[in-house]
């Protein structure tokens, strides 16, 4: 009775179980980054409007906002509190920096 029993649980554990079937060449590096912001300066000559990732931000000549460093997420174009089209992505390579809104702009 206790092999049989013992024989169920192992067969119940191996089919519950997940395998986990890797090829080296088709492996993808998520990078993920929490805490941490980094700033975005208005240097153009106009008042803009953006999509943090988190929220809507109005930006004049000139000045800045602190953004999230959440890796992954997309600055955004902003009208009338709607998302528009991407400015760029955040990776980790901004975080802890002060980035001007000319060099990620097309």
């Amino acid at each position: 009775m206790k092999v049989l029993l013992i024989t169920l649980s192992l067969f119940g554990m191996l089919c519950l179980s997940k395998t986990q079937n890797t090829q080296e060449g088709n492996q993808v590096n998520t990078e993920l980054t929490i805490g941490g912001s980094f700033k975005l300066i208005n240097d153009t000559k106009q008042k803009v409007s953006i999509y943090t990732g988190s929220g809507f931000v109005s930006l004049n000549k000139g000045s800045k906002t602190s953004i999230s460093c959440n890796t992954g997420k997309e600055v955004c174009w902003a009208n009338k509190g709607k998302k528009g089209k991407v400015i760029f992505k955040i990776t980790s390579k901004h975080c802890g920096k002060t980035i001007k809104l000319s060099t990620v702009i097309d």
